[in-house]
């Protein structure tokens, strides 16, 4: 699964005087009426079928990509830049969430989300006719600019178009799209790889980009189009915001570069990165956010650790079980279906009014849990560990993640005075994305470090008869990854705005 929620979304881009995370919400935004009926109630029915097949369609994607993702990088010869592929469509989506929320405060969400899932489309197809490696991360860069300015104005939606009290559901409703997708996406995409080869995998997926364009549009223009105050002049795009978006985004990338060389002509890159990378952040995120002060700075931390080190971790699973346990496409991706339902069970969990009073202490669980399966899952290099152990270790895992993550989006928003709920949003999808980016960009270097450059020579000598694989390779990315959730434990203890 993807860093979605779709599994998430975040909102705009304002500027916050309290917190100093400004993305472009200038105006408060209108609070919806509260009507009856939930979210499939008559006001709210074609807005919420819409939006949800949006997150269906990136459900889709993410699902089945990742099966096929393994099959391309062999083919194209491109396994030591694995991880590329995955943090190359985050890198770009920071820069594209700032960019959406200010086009979206000012213009209305329909034009980012429109010009997102156009370009998410796009980049499949670039992705899908690649003749090397560097093209293929290409097509995947300008599907992280579609996902940023989708994932934004969904939240800019959400925030103008449901009350308080149906948001919760929205959320579960997110997490529920992808339950068809995790156990349809790996099949239809397994199969598609092992009879027509990987590319129609990624060709194939751009048709269903009409139904959700289509279904969502028209209900968006309805209930959530043009600027949050129609009577206020339009304010200017905040250049300094979009600056530091582009400053993390480019720091990010520098330091991915930087780590996959590993050479001493790799230190300038880095030095580069690093100095692009720190104002950014500390200008993008709230104060206290680095050291996990109480409240919304804790909540903020909490999602990008929580997808972070799940990402990272999930996106070398399939890869793992093709090479090293001779798995096919399709077989590796299934081993990740269950997650979809156990994703969406946890959201629903966390989704029940009678448990809002333990909610933090849901998310420590569900931090625990996503330790223990990040964990668990490189037993499978050991030979007479069954198979299905990462299947059962993922299912627990993605029920702990859709507790933590549903929850980080509710706790934020009640965190949040209406004024700064584009700023904060913005803010947690950075943190989310960021952690993405870095995360598998440190995995990434210790995968190739330690021998993951030659995982697929060793899979060919496999199948050829010979023997030899680079099961530390696999280790070296799933168990600090394991430690970096269990800091999300202590962090979700402290979201809290008093212990």
């Amino acid at each position: 699964m993807s860093a979605l929620e779709p599994r998430e979304a975040g909102t705009g881009t304002g500027t916050d005087s309290n917190t100093g995370t400004g993305t472009g919400v200038e105006a408060a935004i209108p609070v919806p009426p509260v009507e009856s009926g939930g979210v499939l109630g008559r006001t709210y029915r074609a807005l919420s079928v819409g939006i949800v097949s949006v997150v269906f369609l990136i459900a889709f994607e993410a699902t089945a990509v990742g099966t096929a993702m393994p099959v391309a990088a062999r083919e194209l010869h491109g396994i030591p830049l694995y991880a590329f592929a995955f943090s190359a469509y985050f890198t770009t989506s920071l820069f594209a969430m700032v960019l959406s929320g200010q086009w979206a405060d000012r213009r209305g969400p329909l034009g980012p989300l429109a010009t997102g899932i156009s370009a998410f489309g796009v980049g499949l197809l670039l992705s899908g006719t690649a003749g090397s490696m560097w093209m293929f991360i290409a097509g995947r860069a300008v599907q992280g600019l579609g996902g940023g300015l989708v994932i934004v104005a969904l939240y800019v939606v959400i925030s103008r178009a449901y009350p308080e009290h149906l948001r919760p559901s929205i959320m579960a409703a997110f997490a529920a799209s992808w339950v068809i997708p995790s156990v349809v996406g790996p099949l239809a995409a397994g199969s598609v790889t092992e009879h027509l080869g990987w590319r129609w995998v990624f060709i194939g997926i751009p048709v269903l980009v009409v139904f959700p364009l289509a279904l969502a549009l028209p209900a968006i223009r309805r209930r959530a189009s043009g600027p949050a105050d129609p009577a206020a002049p339009v304010e200017p795009y905040d250049r300094r915001r979009i600056l530091l978006a582009l400053g993390i985004s480019l720091g990010a990338g520098l330091l991915q570069y930087a780590g996959q060389e590993r050479n001493w002509f790799a230190l300038l890159p880095a030095v580069v990165g690093f100095g692009l990378l720190v104002p950014a952040v500390r200008g993008l995120l709230p104060p206290g956010t680095g050291r996990a002060a109480r409240g919304l700075p804790s909540v903020v931390l909490l999602r990008g650790v929580a997808a972070g080190s799940f990402i990272a971790a999930e996106s070398f699973v399939p890869l793992m079980l093709v090479t090293q346990r001779g798995l096919s496409p399709t077989m590796a991706g299934l081993s990740l279906a269950a997650g979809g339902a156990t994703w969406a069970l946890g959201s629903y969990v966390q989704s029940r009014p009678r448990l809002e009073p333990y909610r933090e202490r849901l998310m420590v669980g569900g931090m625990v849990l996503v330790a223990a399966a990040i964990a668990a899952a490189p037993s499978v290099l050991i030979d007479w560990v069954p198979v299905w152990t990462v299947a059962v270790a993922w299912a627990f895992g993605c029920f702990g993640m859709g507790m933590v993550i549903a929850s980080t989006s509710v706790l934020l928003l009640k965190l949040s005075a209406p004024e700064e709920a584009g700023a904060n949003s913005a803010a947690l999808q950075i943190s989310d994305g960021l952690s993405n980016v870095l995360l598998l960009a440190a995995g990434g270097a210790a995968f190739a470090a330690l021998g993951g450059g030659a995982v697929g020579a060793v899979h060919e000598a496999a199948e050829a008869g010979a023997s030899g694989a680079h099961p530390g390779a696999f280790a070296a990315v799933f168990l600090p990854m394991a430690g970096v959730a269990l800091v999300g434990a202590w962090v979700a203890a402290r979201v809290r705005t008093k212990p």
